[in-house]
């Protein structure tokens, strides 16, 4: 599947930056979520190797979304350090288009500054204190991105990250998630919970070979 058989299905400005930022072809998981109906609202779960595109998946749902005045995305990172990361990214490639907010800071806030924001990259903790103060933007929501979704499973962080995915889904009617990993022990289950079409895929940019290595020699398997 290439870029430009999705000209007519999303925004131009969106076709035109990606484009620039030199895509040509869609990888295999990325045509996968497409037919999951990714475009059409509808919540995936992607499960694939690092570097294999998950990120432009969640990008064409809420850029669209954005775009389209349907509402904001919400991008929930579990660290602070990817979060400013992922805010740089964005910033920098929409910079003209819409606006772009990082809200990693004081968990005693409703940040209401954020109204004015279209893409908000937080923390799972940070987006939890933003529903418990009672952020009225967050109504606005159409797509929210959960990166590192396999956390759940997480015995720190696992608990908060599902309480929060399941007040999203009870605030938010009509909202899209997107959950992205590399690597997810029960993705069925994981998948039905959200009712979500399951994206699986093991391609990657890079091949991966497995060895052992012994007497300055590796001997690859499989």
């Amino acid at each position: 599947m290439t870029l430009q058989s999705l000209k007519q299905r999303i925004p131009k400005d969106l076709y035109n930056v990606l484009e620039k930022d030199g895509i040509t072809h869609l990888r295999p998981a990325q045509r996968k979520a497409i037919k999951a109906g990714l475009l059409e609202g509808k919540n995936v779960l992607v499960c694939t190797p690092t570097a294999s595109g998950k990120t432009l998946i969640a990008e064409l749902a809420s850029v669209s979304s954005i775009m389209e005045r349907r509402g904001k995305c919400i991008y929930i990172v579990p660290l602070k350090s990817l979060a400013t990361e992922k805010y740089n990214e964005f910033r920098k490639k929409y910079e003209g288009f819409f606006k772009v907010a990082l809200s990693i800071g004081d968990i005693d806030s409703a940040d209401p500054y954020l109204k004015d924001y279209d893409f908000i990259i937080s923390t799972s903790e940070k987006v939890d204190s933003l529903i418990r103060h009672r952020a009225d933007w967050l109504r606005e929501i159409k797509t929210v991105v959960v990166d590192e979704i396999h956390l759940m499973n997480d015995p720190g962080r696992g608990p908060t990250l599902e309480i929060l995915i399941t007040l999203l889904r009870q605030l938010l009617k009509n909202v899209q998630i997107l959950g992205l990993s590399a690597t997810i022990g029960n993705p069925e289950e994981l998948a039905e919970w959200l009712d979500a079409g399951l994206v699986i895929d093991y391609w990657r940019p890079v091949e991966l070979k497995k060895g052992v290595y012994m007497d300055g020699e590796i001997e690859f398997t499989g």
